[in-house]
């Protein structure tokens, strides 16, 4: 039976996908750390088609930031991929530099990921490498303290190092009848809380509980952003109107105070991607 990864590639899209196998050379047994996201998902689909399903293995960190649904839909991947998964349980939130919740949180939560991995997956498992997704936009973004955690670790970034960009990624994800092709961003659920404001398994829940409500109220992606009391909700620019509808809007309460907040705000600058992180950085002028 021909799986998803083996599925013919031509033009562009074969030289891309030749190139990240050339960058996986020697590496196998492979360790991806794996999200379910689009990156991860295409690295994991790349690698085993450059060194074999039986050479490959998903790493599938689970903690209180990683929401119930995001956990499923990574397996459900990786089975069509035809990847073993592997979950481990990481413990970022027992550490007070993660909790304190800086412009540096990433790197806590990646280093301690990768530390779980080498500590407990990579002899178990007899890897030679491990690798994750990021891509080669990624790497040009300021706001990415979990690249510096990989470095430290010595982690393998196929994806950008064969200069692949999201695009990219995304073309060879649809390519590859990947089920994550166009699956929107997802963050961490830890993303939603701002700086400087503790992370907690409780506010965690909350998010994860208000998200997970959107989605059944036909919003497929949005951000819950956690201040106390207040949700604040962003949606696409154009799915604004239809939440502040009726019934919609009344629906959307409903469910935002179940999860345990008192007020429900939709931001109308709608979704933010880094927000928090990027107006802590310092502007540079040209």
């Amino acid at each position: 039976m021909t799986s998803v990864a083996d599925q013919p590639l031509a033009g562009e899209l074969l030289a891309a996908a030749q190139a990240v196998g050339s960058q996986l050379s020697g590496a196998a047994p492979l360790g991806v750390a794996f999200s379910g996201g689009v990156d991860s998902s295409v690295l994991l689909a790349l690698a085993v088609r450059a060194l074999g399903a039986d050479q490959v293995i998903a790493i599938l960190g689970v903690s209180p930031s990683l929401a119930a649904d995001e956990r499923l839909a990574a397996h459900r991947v990786a089975a069509v991929v035809g990847a073993r998964v592997v979950e481990i349980q990481t413990r970022e939130g027992d550490n007070p530099a993660y909790r304190a919740n800086g412009p540096d949180r990433c790197f806590h939560c990646k280093d301690e990921l990768f530390t779980r991995i080498e500590d407990d997956i990579a002899g178990a498992h007899g890897l030679a490498a491990v690798a994750y997704g990021e891509n080669a936009d990624d790497m040009m973004r300021p706001d990415r303290p979990g690249s510096r955690a990989a470095s430290n670790h010595k982690v393998l970034r196929p994806l950008a190092d064969a200069g692949l960009g999201k695009a990219a990624v995304r073309a060879i994800a649809r390519a590859l009848q990947l089920p994550s092709a166009d699956k929107p961003a997802a963050p961490c659920l830890a993303s939603r809380i701002p700086h400087y404001q503790e992370v907690s398994a409780a506010k965690l829940a909350q998010i994860e509980a208000a998200e997970k409500a959107l989605r059944t109220l036909g919003f497929a992606e949005s951000r819950v952003r956690h201040h106390g009391d207040v949700a604040r909700i962003e949606l696409p620019a154009d799915e604004l109107v239809r939440a502040v509808s009726a019934p919609v809007r009344e629906q959307i309460h409903a469910a935002v105070t179940a999860a345990g907040f008192r007020f429900a705000a939709v931001d109308l600058a709608g979704i933010q991607s880094g927000a928090f992180t990027m107006s802590l950085l310092p502007v540079t002028r040209d």
